[in-house]
């Protein structure tokens, strides 16, 4: 059993980062090309390495029978890739308007970056919450 709270640790750090990474990039003015495919770039390595880091947790809570946990892992690979599918489009379809010099596309890309960023915080709250509350 420990070998499945072990494998969530990447995960962890996954989306720990992401969290800590992309809120200093609110910063940003979202206003240019390079920083709008600079805020996607990082979206899309997020999603990739979500996918790629719950995948293990999901196999290793199935084998030792936590079928819940084991759910719950796949819903956040799932998520992360319906988030990488959605939200990457409308980046880029805002990106597009960006460089078009429509003020109403940065507000708007400004908003689907913290969207993601509340989407990911609220799935690491309920991670670990889960971690703690059901295997301590």
């Amino acid at each position: 059993m420990n070998a499945a709270l072990f494998s969530t640790i990447p995960l962890l750090m996954c989306m720990g980062y992401f969290f800590m990474g992309s809120l200093p990039l609110l910063v940003l003015k979202h206003d240019t090309p390079m920083d709008s495919r600079f805020i996607r770039g990082f979206f899309n390595t997020y999603y990739v390495a979500v996918l790629c880091t719950a995948s293990i947790p999901t196999i290793s809570f199935a084998l030792f029978g936590q079928l819940a946990f084991s759910v719950c892992m796949a819903a956040i690979a799932a998520l992360a890739l319906f988030l990488r599918k959605t939200l990457l489009r409308h980046m880029d379809e805002l990106r597009r308007r960006i460089e078009g010099a429509d003020s109403s596309a940065i507000i708007d890309f400004r908003r689907i970056h913290i969207v993601g960023m509340a989407v990911n915080f609220v799935q690491l709250a309920v991670l670990v919450w889960g971690l703690f509350h059901f295997f301590r």
